[in-house]
């Protein structure tokens, strides 16, 4: 992976929050999503099965109504002996009264011999009626039907004939209720409904949703301990979880445990390693430079590098197990000034400053790892500079994550800079390669800026060498934090 790409990777680092996102991928989210739909759904099936329901029986309420004035009516009206209808129905209701009304009734002839009209003060003008062929009567010679009232409402007529004497005179008799009321009534019922039930969802749905954020509290409990475990505050997961989740807390400290002993096996390991090959290598280059000649010298030479090559890939095997591991930290600024306190102690004659951030930097790895990768640095610049070595320390700049303390930062940044001769940008891939010196003229082995960039790629960090505003070199280390 190329430098630019691990600096994008780890800004991209600092600016994600630790905290579960609620997003399509939250449980949370999906919990809650479900059940506001099926909520949404149970209230569509109330409302549709309620209205439902209101109208119905308001329909049959409706009919009865107009059944019931209708048999009132047909009592309440006879005929004289000259044929014509006579009476004086009262429905008991005032809207019969009220001209235009939308409710009516009216009694006309249906037989020879049968003459006049009787009819409600509120009909004002004939209303029309579909023929018998439209709408036919029923056995029982009834029937009904809408129609189109005086003022355009829609009416629900109900209308029968009946035999008024024994001579089988016979009058026909209508009744007509505003079913535009009805339906108004209705809509009114249902706009009604539609509010409450709205508000009583709304409510549902927040309280659900608030049920579930507490249900899933444990989760979050398990995040900040794991949290707590990977910075180092922590050896395991503790506190009480609930049933379902005790078991995996228990699992997951067994891991835990079993990373431990795993890293800790590997290190005792490196460290025999280390150990059995220290005494014939030494043998081999004391033999060396005893038999002296090219052989001996080649000999000595060989052993050296073996030894070199060994301590380089044990401290990567080294470095590779702590990268892993869940348990180190080590303070930033505590460490600096004491290396730089000593470094100008050894330099006198060069110029060495330090800045330091006012939030406090934890570096994700040990502490000799971070005092070998900041010892190479700054022997470097002491060695090139030519009166001043300048050493800041900063947090990167992004998002804060709000799982530790106020300040707590996820990148933090290293920088070394001298006035000395510096590196060409040409030459700086040059100078990060091992044994690779590019002025033979100064002692060293070439192998300080390879160790560093070893370190600093075990951790996945970053390191870039640029030009200083001082004139010489500026050594830039790009390096995880803990929160």
């Amino acid at each position: 992976m190329s430098r630019r790409r691990k600096a994008e990777s780890l800004k991209q680092t600092a600016r994600t929050p630790l905290s579960l996102r609620f997003g399509p991928r939250s449980l949370a989210f999906r919990v809650i999503a479900f059940s506001t739909v099926w909520a949404i759904l149970t209230l569509i099936v109330i409302f549709t099965l309620i209205t439902t329901l209101y109208r119905q029986a308001n329909e049959r309420g409706f009919d009865s109504l107009l059944s019931a004035h209708l048999f009132n009516l047909i009592g309440s009206v006879g005929v004289s002996e000259g044929g014509s209808l006579t009476g004086a129905p009262d429905l008991g209701d005032l809207r019969f009264s009220e001209p235009k009304s939308g409710w009516y009734w009216s009694v006309e002839p249906a037989s020879e011999g049968v003459s006049g009209e009787l009819h409600s003060s509120s009909m004002t003008k004939a209303i029309l009626s579909p023929s018998v062929a439209e709408v036919p009567f029923n056995a029982s010679f009834q029937r009904s039907y809408t129609t189109e009232g005086i003022d355009g409402e829609e009416l629900e007529v109900f209308e029968s004939e009946f035999v008024l004497d024994a001579k089988n005179r016979a009058a026909r008799f209508r009744v007509m209720g505003n079913r535009t009321e009805l339906e108004q009534e209705i809509s009114a019922f249902q706009r009604r409904l539609l509010t409450y039930l709205s508000l009583f969802g709304v409510g549902m749905i927040a309280i659900n949703a608030i049920a579930i954020l507490l249900g899933l509290q444990p989760l979050r409990r398990v995040r900040d301990a794991l949290a707590m475990v990977r910075e180092g505050t922590a050896q395991k997961l503790d506190g009480r979880f609930p049933a379902e989740i005790e078991p995996l807390a228990n699992e997951t400290n067994a891991l835990i445990e079993n990373n431990k002993r795993i890293v800790e096996r590997s290190r005792t390991q490196v460290g025999n390693l280390a150990h059995s090959l220290k005494t014939p290598l030494a043998v081999l280059i004391n033999e060396g430079r005893a038999l002296g000649g090219a052989k001996g010298q080649l000999i000595a030479e060989q052993a050296a590098s073996m030894q070199k090559q060994i301590d380089h890939y044990l401290q990567r095997a080294r470095v590779a197990a702590q990268r892993d591991s869940v348990v180190y930290r080590t303070p930033v600024a505590p460490l600096v000034q004491r290396m730089v306190r000593v470094l100008q102690k050894l330099n006198p004659q060069t110029d060495l400053s330090l800045s330091l951030p006012a939030v406090d930097i934890v570096f994700a790895g040990e502490r000799e790892d971070l005092e070998e990768l900041l010892g190479n640095l700054l022997d470097n610049a002491m060695k090139w500079a030519r009166s001043a070595v300048a050493v800041s320390v900063a947090p990167i700049p992004g998002k804060k994550t709000g799982a530790g303390k106020e300040g707590a930062v996820n990148l933090f940044e290293i920088s070394i800079e001298d006035d000395g001769p510096g590196i060409p940008e040409d030459k700086a891939r040059e100078a990060l390669k091992r044994g690779r010196r590019l002025d033979e003229t100064r002692p060293g082995t070439g192998l300080g800026l390879a160790i560093v960039a070893d370190l600093v790629n075990e951790y996945g960090g970053v390191l870039a060498l640029e030009r200083s505003s001082m004139g010489g070199l500026k050594a830039v280390v790009r390096m995880r934090s803990l929160h």
